[in-house]
């Protein structure tokens, strides 16, 4: 089996690439073009994988990807993914995570029709939520422009398969991190804020809202919901998610406790953190998933915090 990973690079990437390779695949990565290379999180299967430069911004790029990756299965997972940077830079984002999704499907409807596409959806696309938990069925209200994008992407892969008759499939994951999230999301921030202060670095962590809501699971656990989804034999949307809420104020006890130390101290609101447009809360259903591909997560939310706090600990020790 061969696969095919745009984002290869991103935490999602590198652990799903990591999981292919345990399966027995060929794995292709898209890569952009750059003058450094960025490619830390797959350091360790490097030699084990084919990269292959192209850009979701350029068509023929992605064309030739596919014609050189021969692919049984393209998982897209590379996007302009922060959502703050998306109300700086919306236009940016809306050719990325929008109609970058186009140009794959487009790469694979000409280059390889049979292949099995894997769509990244986001949680983002609920944003102001119109029922609680949200299921495969909710009503979409985004509350950024990232969110309209990947709106706009998962709607696409519903219209290509139905259009063309592609195996074509949207995972609407929820929030889902680990060690390897970049520094600018909120949960990364928070754990290496804490290995800073734990380690006389720094004496406080200035964040925005604490009292946001989010279901957060292990990005491990959730590329293995992706791969099960190119497994059935018919092609559907889940929800992936634990089905619990915590705030990023309990995010913050816990990564502070792990420590021995108290977040009451160190943390400092700073209202340039806040969104223009705010999601309070988000709570996905995993029954579907749970139910059709037999998916759980493994990893527990303090787990995922202790492992992520021990990582930026490490890192700083040394």
């Amino acid at each position: 089996m061969r696969a095919l990973i745009t984002g290869i690079t991103g935490q999602d990437g590198s652990y799903l690439a990591e999981f292919l390779l345990s399966k027995g695949y060929e794995v292709w990565g898209v890569v952009r073009r750059s003058s450094s290379e960025n490619f830390e999180r797959i350091q360790k299967i490097r030699d084990s994988v084919h990269l292959f430069e192209a850009d979701l911004l350029d068509q023929t790029s992605l064309t030739r990807a596919v014609e050189a990756s021969r692919p049984d299965e393209v998982y897209n997972l590379a996007a302009q993914s922060f959502v703050p940077t998306s109300f700086v830079q919306p236009v940016l984002t809306a050719e990325f995570t929008g109609i970058g999704v186009a140009r794959v499907l487009e790469a694979i409807r000409h280059a390889a029709p049979k292949a099995k596409f894997y769509q990244a959806s986001s949680s983002e696309m609920f944003g102001k939520v119109l029922e609680t938990p949200q299921t495969e069925t909710t009503p979409f209200y985004p509350r950024s422009p990232y969110g309209v994008a990947k709106v706009y992407g998962h709607y696409l892969t519903i219209n290509y398969r139905e259009s063309y008759d592609m195996f074509a499939v949207s995972g609407i994951l929820f929030n889902h991190e680990s060690p390897r999230r970049g520094l600018e999301f909120v949960t990364r921030k928070i754990t290496n804020g804490v290995a800073k202060i734990k380690l006389g670095l720094s004496k406080e962590l200035r964040l925005g809202n604490l009292e946001a809501k989010r279901d957060w699971g292990f990005a491990g656990d959730y590329v293995r919901a992706m791969w099960l989804m190119l497994q059935q034999p018919d092609p559907k949307d889940y929800v992936v998610a634990t089905g619990t809420t915590h705030t990023v104020r309990e995010f913050c006890q816990l990564a502070f406790q792990s420590v021995g130390l108290n977040y009451e101290n160190h943390v400092i609101i700073d209202p340039s953190f806040l969104r223009p447009a705010e999601v309070e809360q988000l709570t996905g259903c995993p029954k579907k998933v749970e139910r059709e591909l037999g998916w759980k997560p493994e990893v527990s939310f303090p787990q995922m915090i202790e492992m992520m706090v021990k990582a930026d600990l490490k890192r700083y020790s040394k």
